[in-house]
């Protein structure tokens, strides 16, 4: 898939591609293995949920 051991995940095919895959705007990566690519979204769903429940970045001090 790719020869330098790079791969991203496309969001728009909702595949593991290779460098010469979609647009970089339409991609997740790069990955190290094809597998790391095709779990990229529930790894962007781990760290949203961290980062959502990370009391140093909590906004409920501003809210009224």
């Amino acid at each position: 898939m790719s020869d330098d051991g790079q791969f991203w995940f496309c969001l728009t095919h909702h595949k593991v591609e290779g460098e010469d895959g979609c647009r970089n705007q339409d991609r997740l990566g790069p990955y190290a293995t094809a597998d790391e690519a095709a779990h990229a979204l529930e790894k962007v769903e781990e760290r949203n949920e961290a980062w959502d429940n990370d009391p140093k970045w909590s906004d409920k001090d501003l809210e009224d």
